[in-house]
């Protein structure tokens, strides 16, 4: 007679999905943008408008308990997948950070009210909403009504995924720069935003932490750049990084791996959860200076629903790129590690 724990693993595995990991010698489609059956997948949207003096954060995850995420109990009684939503809005003008973010697990959520299909992309957990109407996509979620439109096609960002086989990949696929418009907190918006998707087997905070830029250049180009980190050990203020990629799409759309690629840390800030950000940076890569600074330090986001702390902000800067002098704008996103309350 099998013990019980081997039937209760014989019987989680019967209950979740046959699940995909990514295959790095073959890089994804740059349309995948609808659900895939990957252990852990999220969508992503930011901007940084300084002319309305806001900056934004939205993005969805998807997962599955299975044993190596667990709790892997759950997957008995869940087999999935499970969602969870992050929303953060910093209003500028006033100084102030806005946060909320929900679940499947929320008090007053049915379990599995969320909703992702594709063709066309439709994502909705309760009256947060992402949906493709022809070229362009609707954005509804608390204080954001927005109309995002890409400027750019999709592109795969070289190799075709971020992280390792040690600490976990995903694909990677975004729109680098698309129109943004309508209002948040009632506040009319214009300016520009970046989408991303991401699907694969890293666990965010507990295998893998990483330092993130999305960045919109004056000339017009547009850069990706990450930096992903093993956890640090005891005594370590950061952990071994294990992946340096960066991208550059230029203003018609072309992407290619930005060479040499350095990232360093200038100077760091401790938020009041005592948890340290690297938070100025200078890069540089083949063709490439840029210093970039937050433009508010205390902008860390403490999660419940997934269980991450992380920084999540305005950034800005300048350098030059060819020997010619541009300014950058963006968003920057750095994973501290797991939190719990």
């Amino acid at each position: 007679m099998k013990p019980l724990w081997l039937s209760l693993m014989l019987l989680l595995a019967a209950c979740v999905p046959a699940l995909q990991e990514v295959d790095p010698v073959r890089a994804p489609q740059a349309d995948n943008w609808g659900p895939n059956p990957s252990p852990v997948e999220w969508w992503y949207i930011s901007a940084y408008v300084p002319e309305a003096g806001i900056a934004f954060h939205w993005a969805i995850f998807k997962g599955y308990f299975t044993p190596r995420i667990g709790p892997a109990f759950l997957g008995l009684l869940y087999p999935g997948p499970f969602h969870a939503s992050h929303l953060a809005v910093t209003d500028l003008r006033e100084g102030r950070k806005f946060f909320d973010e929900r679940s499947d697990f929320r008090p007053d959520a049915p379990r599995g009210d969320a909703i992702i299909e594709f063709p066309p992309l439709r994502i909705e957990q309760g009256d947060w909403k992402l949906i493709q109407q022809g070229a362009s996509y609707r954005l509804t979620a608390g204080p954001l009504d927005l109309r995002l439109t890409p400027r750019k096609p999709a592109v795969v960002h070289p190799p075709g995924y971020s992280g390792t086989a040690e600490v976990g990949r995903m694909y990677y696929v975004s729109y680098t720069r698309l129109g943004l418009e309508g209002r948040i907190n009632g506040r009319e918006v214009w300016g520009e935003a970046w989408m991303d998707h991401q699907w694969g087997g890293q666990l965010s905070g507990r295998e893998a932490l990483w330092d993130w830029f999305g960045l919109h250049l004056s000339d017009g180009s547009d850069l990706m750049l990450y930096r992903v980190k093993k956890p640090p050990s005891a005594g370590q203020a950061e952990g071994e990084v294990v992946q340096l990629a960066g991208s550059r799409t230029d203003p018609q759309g072309r992407i290619a791996e930005l060479k040499d690629l350095r990232m360093t840390p200038l100077k760091r800030w401790t938020s009041p959860s005592g948890r340290s950000y690297a938070l100025s940076w200078k890069v540089e890569a083949e063709g490439l200076q840029l210093e970039l600074n937050p433009v508010r330090q205390d902008q860390e986001l403490l999660t419940t629903s997934t269980g991450v702390a992380y920084w999540e902000g305005p950034v800005q800067g300048g350098g030059s790129w060819q020997g010619q002098p541009v300014e950058a704008r963006g968003m920057g996103e750095f994973v501290a590690g797991t939190y719990r309350p």
